[in-house]
């Protein structure tokens, strides 16, 4: 990543989190643009997941073969799902539940392990800002 990507992301993302590390904008749907989280709601993470592309729900349990999908590192942290105004979860797939848009399915935005019950984390290249 060269100085002026690096110089775009910084600008980009002290737009997005707050002094304190929160979210300042409400995080949408990127395909129908319902509301995820309200302000104030996550606080930023940097942790590298892998998360398979973006589809709907009945695509994300398939098993065949290899996964395609993205290593993400910006994340918004959840401490709790009852935080969220509008996900829904997929079925179990190992340890790993996948977030997604509760009205449109359309997913992964994020996932969540079933070994800590209070982290949540919603990809921020997987949702948009308002």
């Amino acid at each position: 990543m060269d100085d002026s990507q690096l110089s775009k992301e910084s600008t980009e993302r002290s737009e997005l989190v707050s002094e304190d590390g929160k979210n300042i904008k409400s995080v949408l749907c990127q395909r129908c643009g319902s509301k995820v989280l309200c302000p104030g709601m996550a606080v930023f993470s940097e942790k590298e997941v892998f998360l398979p592309s973006m589809r709907k729900k009945s695509g994300l349990s398939s098993t065949e073969g290899s996964v395609d999908g993205d290593t993400l590192n910006a994340h918004w942290l959840v401490p709790d799902m009852y935080d969220f105004e509008n996900v829904g979860f997929t079925n179990n797939v190992g340890r790993i539940k996948y977030l997604i848009c509760a009205d449109c399915e359309i997913g992964p935005i994020g996932w969540h392990c079933l070994d800590d019950k209070r982290s949540f984390y919603v990809a921020l290249e997987r949702v948009t800002h308002s």
